[in-house]
């Protein structure tokens, strides 16, 4: 594994699984490769039952995918669940509206003033947590590099969230996915990145932006996208703590799918 981290895995790749046998899931997360979790798409459950059932499997809960609602307006509530779980860092994995729009009505897209709203929220959010112990961070899907009144919003974001506040988690197939380069961003914002996310599609050749349709899962190796580079820069000049293989969806069996993933991992060299 690059960096010498440890395997780790979002489970939102097995939430199907999960939602149908919680247990036996983990299990099978932990039979595939994986030492390391971050949650995302749970079952209902009391946050000491979860935990028991991470422990009984052998994996460690490191990170948490939490909704903007729950980091912003219920976060006492949302960090006194994950210290249970015991993780690390709070991630969460979109934006919300400065102005939510009526509930029934069509939400119109997101202004720079939203994205400024945001990085403030999550300013505040960073400050709550860092007193519990825990990181707070920020994961991209791809609208975040859509220019909106001639800005990228992910640029805004950066530079708005403060540094002691706010990490990101980059999703390295969603950036590749809108055109970008995960080590061209890594180069240029030194340090503001802790974790990754990996996952492979089948892409289009010199992609500007990838539609839903024109990207593809597939398993790690097995796609586009060649991660050498992407962790030879993060070698250089990020602290990467974690990198989570998320695999979107299942083109063969799931739990083969997920020791591919695990396995090419393990054996990358940068």
């Amino acid at each position: 594994m690059p960096l010498e981290l440890t395997t780790g895995i979002q489970l939102y790749s097995v939430r199907q699984q999960m939602a149908k046998d919680f247990e036996g899931t983990l299990a099978a997360v932990r039979a595939a490769g994986y030492l390391e979790v971050e949650s995302a798409s749970l079952p209902k459950k009391p946050a000491s039952e979860i935990r028991k059932a991470l422990d009984q499997a052998g994996l460690k809960c490191v990170s948490s995918h939490r909704s903007f609602t729950d980091v912003t307006r219920d976060l006492d509530a949302t960090t006194e669940f994950e210290k249970t779980i015991g993780v690390s860092y709070i991630i969460c994995p979109g934006p919300g509206r400065k102005n939510p729009p009526a509930s029934g009505t069509n939400a119109a897209p997101l202004t720079v003033d939203d994205w400024k709203y945001n990085a403030e929220e999550f300013n505040k959010a960073g400050e709550k947590l860092k007193k519990a112990g825990i990181n707070f961070g920020y994961h991209n899907h791809w609208v975040e590099f859509q220019p909106v009144e001639g800005k990228v919003p992910y640029e805004v974001l950066l530079e708005l969230c403060e540094p002691d506040k706010a990490t990101f988690e980059m999703d390295c197939g969603w950036v590749r996915v809108a055109g970008q380069d995960p080590a061209v961003l890594m180069k240029k914002y030194p340090q503001r990145f802790s974790m990754l996310h990996v996952k492979d599609f089948h892409l289009p050749p010199n992609v500007s932006f990838a539609t839903h349709e024109e990207a593809k899962v597939t398993e790690l190796g097995r796609g586009s996208i060649d991660y050498r580079p992407i962790f030879a820069q993060a070698a250089e000049n990020q602290k990467i703590t974690h990198a989570f293989v998320e695999q979107e969806a299942f083109d063969i069996p799931w739990q083969e799918s997920l020791k591919v993933d695990a396995d090419y991992l393990k054996s990358l060299s940068i």
